[in-house]
């Protein structure tokens, strides 16, 4: 294996991977290589560069924490984290389709009953909350775990309002006999992806907008369905054709109904002016095999 050449060091590469045991690993590393070089020779890449582009990726592992993972807006605004979505998440159109996690989910959210207030006393308009899980034939799916979390009125999750103490606007919910849960807390904001590393210098270089619609995002899991990611998106939101990670589709985009204080479905509950939201998720029978 010496002098190797721009035409042979690929076949070189991919046959020192010969003995790989795993027949998929193999397979996906035969290909990232071969992809990754002819990419390399397609645009003529030179040394400044290549050296450029490691700094970039070194810089975006150096800015992920435990609160931030640069490294899925990477994958977000790079289009990735919906393709992988798209490929492992084919339903048909009377089901909820999947969206993109997000990096701002946390496995230590409280749980709530029934109709209760998540806010966590934050700032902003009062969000009612009232949705339904059901089966393809529209039998509802009881006990399914609803996980809820989205941002504040100015764009913020809970990680990032300042000297907020503990979980605010993310809980996890038991839909009951009929398939409802419920809840209440205040209108989430469009919000700017963070912009302070390397994904916003990538963000800045080809002059694409940091700003994300405004959502809800909920993830269902019930014992015999699929896993639904996804997440609500109001009508009226003016970044709904421009979503940098590309996250939006037309079924979840919902009417964020406004009502004036002591009017509507919701009066009685607040003495203040408020939004209702009202969406039925369909669950996909779990694929055996």
């Amino acid at each position: 294996m010496r002098d190797l050449t721009s035409d042979t060091i690929t076949e070189a590469v991919i046959s020192t991977m010969g003995d790989t045991k795993d027949a998929r690993v193999a397979e996906i590393l035969e290909s990232l290589v071969r992809h990754l070089h002819s990419f390399v020779r397609e645009v003529g890449l030179t040394e400044d560069e290549w050296a450029q582009g490691v700094d970039f990726l070194t810089r975006t592992g150096q800015k992920c924490t435990p609160t931030r993972q640069e490294f899925i807006l990477l994958s977000d605004v790079l289009g990735v984290t919906m393709l992988v979505d798209a490929l492992s998440n084919r339903r048909p159109a009377e089901s909820t389709q999947n969206s993109v996690l997000g990096p701002f989910f946390r496995e230590d959210r409280p749980q709530y009953d029934e109709a209760a207030d998540i806010s966590g006393g934050l700032p902003g308009t009062a969000l009612f909350f009232e949705g339904r899980v059901v089966d393809r034939e529209g039998a509802p799916v009881t006990a399914a775990a609803v996980d809820v979390w989205h941002s504040d009125a100015d764009g913020h999750y809970d990680v990032d309002v300042p000297g907020q103490v503990g979980p605010a606007m993310r809980a996890l919910f038991r839909t009951d006999e009929t398939g409802h849960f419920s809840f209440r807390s205040i209108r989430p904001n469009s919000y700017p992806i963070p912009g302070d590393g390397p994904v916003g210098e990538l963000m800045s270089a080809t002059s694409r907008s940091l700003m994300r619609p405004a959502h809800v995002h909920l993830m269902i899991d019930a014992p015999g369905f699929e896993r639904v990611t996804s997440m609500l998106f109001p009508s009226d939101d003016p970044y709904l054709d421009n979503d940098p990670v590309f996250g939006v589709k037309e079924s979840l985009i919902e009417s964020y109904d406004r009502y004036a204080a002591d009017t509507g479905p919701c009066r009685g509950l607040t003495d203040e002016p408020y939004t209702l939201l009202r969406h039925t998720f369909v669950l996909e029978p779990l694929r055996m095999g």
